[in-house]
């Protein structure tokens, strides 16, 4: 599950010219001047930003069909950090996730966040996927899908399940009628060839890679496919790959519910802070006494009881955020005040009005990936049963996922991403993280026989590295040095604590304007400007 992020990087630069491979050295060292040769073949442009300021765009054209390379073509949208070391080590994909995510401001975040001399050893190349952002063509099946106020996602009674049922059915008939020819081919094997032909047009021989979330699934079936051309493999909140993505998604179910009782709890600690009690449990209780009230009556026309769930969705995923949800629970509990909330809403939601080209890209990827239930009554039964343990997410998590039940494509077969032909690979995995449970780091450190697993114990966060923990980054820099990764006996190879949860804001922050660009300056270093990146929902 994911939100879409702000794409920040706008300008590309169609590839020109016959694209002829220079191999680039595997195994490390290249000279600047082959690596300068290699990366002519793709016409960069400056695009930087204030945060990123030496981020460069281009773009290249891939076949839409890959099985036939000489028919309609699509662009992908390309951005790079450059190298600056003499010393190069070829170019290194990143990828945020969703699937739907941008991945052009992401180059930015992870060259300026690596230490200086790793990442001046590489051209940090980031890229929208297909169908997602700066591409051609970008999806946006139904415009305004999620704009408030929803259905209430419980399905308490047989005109609510109509009505969300119906919201489902129609966003994937426009789906199927806007995109007709383009939905058979927006899908994880055809990102990941997209990914190869991006490796030929910058002349290198070989890849490295790094992702998060789904991004980790990205790079797995990359590796599947292509075992030859991985260098280097980085993968940060790994998605179960045995569970694509039916399963997955019910497993998230259970894990958001526990990351939001940890909120409560979290609350509790502080009431002399929110006055919302000491007892998790009732103070549990009081949320849903709150989402309850917004069913009937949604604060400020926009926050309802779908819209509440997708503004604390997000605490789910980064800590950083339960400060500004906490001020907005006790605004509206003990204070009778909804502006908070509102406000809340509008800068934190999973589930973003103007995000209609990464749900588009969500859907078209996951319904295409792997086999849904076509039969709604089996949605029912197996969503019912989940939410009576761990109703927080549930349903707001099957509407989300719902138009999969009606897809006009038919769904490929998920990919077994078992591979014992790859160097050495470096796995990090949270062990409370609620978007991509422990498991799926497990499943995967078993399934890649070279991979070393690195876990930060107790954390509740979604994607770890690069976010503040100095152990985390440790492994991180060192293997994307040298290649070497830790080796250890047990189910982990290497343990590193988690951060310190956060603590209240002072008053003094408290009383100004909960804005994200506030949550930013506060948190915890890098965290939340990777959760901007990021986004929600995988």
């Amino acid at each position: 599950m994911r939100r879409s992020a702000a794409v920040l990087c706008g300008a590309t630069v169609v590839l020109a010219g016959t694209l002829t491979a220079v191999p680039a050295n595997a195994s490390g060292s290249h000279s600047a001047n082959t690596a300068q040769a290699a990366a002519a073949k793709v016409t960069w442009k400056k695009c930087g930003t204030e945060n990123y300021p030496t981020l460069q765009c281009a773009s290249v054209k891939v076949p839409l069909n890959h099985a036939k390379p000489s028919g309609k073509k699509i662009t992908l949208a390309l951005s790079r950090v450059p190298h600056t070391a003499t010393k190069y080590q070829g170019p290194l994909l990143v990828n945020p996730g969703g699937p739907g995510g941008s991945g052009l401001t992401l180059a930015g975040y992870v060259a300026s966040s690596l230490p200086k001399e790793v990442a001046a050893q590489y051209d940090v190349i980031g890229f929208d996927p297909r169908g997602v952002g700066e591409s051609k063509p970008a999806l946006d099946c139904k415009p305004g899908y999620f704009n408030p106020v929803r259905p209430d996602s419980v399905p308490g009674t047989s005109a609510i399940e109509k009505a969300n049922l119906s919201r489902a059915k129609s966003f994937a008939k426009a789906c199927g009628t806007k995109y007709k020819d383009v939905l058979p081919y927006i899908n994880t094997i055809s990102a990941v060839k997209d990914m190869d032909a991006i490796r030929k047009a910058l002349g290198a021989k070989k890849i490295n890679y790094f992702g998060y979330s789904y991004g980790t699934y990205l790079g797995a079936v990359y590796a599947k496919l292509y075992p030859e051309r991985v260098r280097r493999l980085v993968l940060d909140s790994i998605v179960d790959p045995t569970g694509v993505w039916y399963e997955d998604n019910l497993a998230q179910d259970y894990a958001f519910d526990d990351r939001h009782k940890a909120l409560m709890a979290w609350i509790a600690k502080y009431d002399s802070t929110y006055k919302l009690g000491t007892d998790p449990a009732r103070i549990e209780a009081k949320w849903y006494a709150m989402r309850a009230a917004l069913a009937k009556t949604p604060a400020g026309g926009k926050v309802g009881a779908s819209e509440l769930e997708d503004t604390f969705i997000p605490g789910g995923y980064y800590n950083g955020y339960w400060p500004y949800l906490a001020e907005a629970f006790a605004a509206y509990v003990n204070d009778k005040n909804a502006d908070p909330l509102v406000e809340a809403y509008e800068n934190f939601a999973s589930v973003d009005p103007s995000g209609d080209n990464g749900y588009s890209v969500y859907t078209s990827v996951q319904c295409r990936d792997a086999s849904w239930p076509r039969d709604w009554k089996q949605w029912r039964k197996d969503n019912w049963a989940v939410y009576k343990k761990a109703p927080f997410m549930t349903w707001n998590n099957a509407w989300y996922n719902a138009p999969c039940a009606y897809w006009p494509t038919k769904s490929l077969k998920p990919v077994n991403i078992a591979n014992s032909k790859l160097p050495p690979v470096l796995l990090f995995q949270a062990t409370d993280d609620a978007a991509t449970p422990y498991q799926g780091g497990v499943t995967v450190h078993k399934l890649l026989k070279k991979s070393s697993l690195v876990v930060e114990q107790g954390g509740g966060n979604h994607g770890i590295s690069l976010s503040g923990n100095t152990c985390l980054d440790k492994y991180l820099a060192e293997y994307l040095t040298n290649g070497k990764v830790p080796r250890g006996n047990g189910t982990a190879d290497a343990v590193c604590q988690k951060l310190p949860d956060p603590e209240p804001r002072a008053p003094e922050q408290s009383s100004a304007q909960s804005t994200l660009s506030t949550a930013r300056a506060t948190a915890p270093t890098g965290g939340d400007t990777l959760h901007g990146i990021l986004g929600s929902r995988g």
